[in-house]
């Protein structure tokens, strides 16, 4: 019975941190929904935030990553 409910809270607090992938799946839509808006209206300086541009996108893939880590570890090692 024991057992049962530290199982049972693994996949939940699993559940919750794997919520971080969701959120990294959202933002990078966003980040690259708002440069094509931007470079559309400013082609001109579009080439400049580009950098901008991949920073932004390289944060929001990393606290996917991490969310997914922290899923991985609630499961398999607390």
């Amino acid at each position: 019975m024991e057992q049962g409910l530290i199982d049972l809270g693994k996949y939940i607090g699993a559940g919750l941190a794997c919520l971080g992938m969701l959120g990294a799946a959202m933002g990078v839509g966003n980040i690259f929904g708002s440069f094509l808006q931007g470079a559309m209206r400013n082609p001109a300086a579009a080439q400049q935030q580009f950098g901008t541009l991949i920073f932004g996108f390289a944060v929001t893939e990393a606290l996917g990553i991490f969310s997914l880590l922290i899923a991985l570890l609630l499961l398999f090692v607390v």
